[in-house]
């Protein structure tokens, strides 16, 4: 077993790794012990009682949190013509369509999300197995195959995350900063849950939601009384 350094021991100093906390006391306890020499991300990890190798138990969405990720999200958007310059105008870092494709395809992938209008979908088919492996792919049910391109955009740049289960069951997002208040990231871990709640599939049996945990990019785990917050 790897030995805790001092830091990591002094973070896990009063709690107690089988307790179960309230968001508020969790949101609390993450954010004091902090201690790394960066504004650390805020995370949140919840264990989902799914198997997601069956179509009818896929956990997947997006949700907008109300305060953003605190995180500069690099948009690339597949559009032409009139489309294109919405596109700018609405502040994509990379706007293009076959020569975006030979860009990507020469590993240029400077961007974290991808957006493309529904013309463009035949020159983006061709980098599934560049985008797909990364989470990248253009999807019209996680709103980025589009004609708005204008909102999709906005919405991206304000702080929609998108989710989806791992083959454990396990979804696990970046919500916020360290710096941010604790009102603002208890706002954004109730609108990630709730997010999570509404995208229950029709194939989950029994306790969908099993566990639930917050912690920072180099901080400790702190586990959420499950029961009490969907009580709230």
């Amino acid at each position: 077993m790897a030995k805790k350094s001092k830091r990591m021991t002094g973070a896990y100093a009063e709690i107690d790794r089988n307790a179960l906390y309230s968001v508020d006391e969790a949101v609390k306890m993450v954010k004091d012990r902090a201690s790394a020499k960066f504004d650390e991300t805020f995370e949140i990890s919840m264990n989902l009682g799914v198997d997601p190798r069956h179509a009818d138990q896929i956990v997947r969405g997006v949700v907008a949190l109300p305060h953003g990720t605190g995180k500069t999200v690099r948009v690339a958007v597949f559009a032409r013509d009139a489309k294109a310059e919405e596109a700018k105008a609405a502040g994509a870092d990379v706007v293009g369509a076959e020569d975006l494709m030979e860009s990507i395809q020469g590993g240029n992938l400077d961007f974290d999300r991808v957006i493309a209008t529904p013309d463009m979908m035949a020159v983006v088919g061709r980098l599934g197995k560049v985008l797909g492996p990364r989470g990248l792919m253009p999807n019209p049910k996680l709103g980025t195959v589009t004609p708005d391109v204008k909102g999709a955009i906005e919405a991206v740049k304000a702080g929609q995350v998108e989710f989806r289960a791992e083959k454990a069951g396990i979804v696990h997002a970046g919500i916020g900063k360290l710096s941010f208040e604790e009102g603002k990231l208890l706002d954004n871990v109730k609108a990630f849950v709730d997010a999570i709640n509404k995208a229950k599939p029709t194939g989950a049996k029994g306790t969908y939601v099993k566990r639930i945990a917050l912690s920072s990019t180099m901080g400790p785990g702190v586990k959420l009384d499950v029961s009490s917050f969907s009580a709230e």
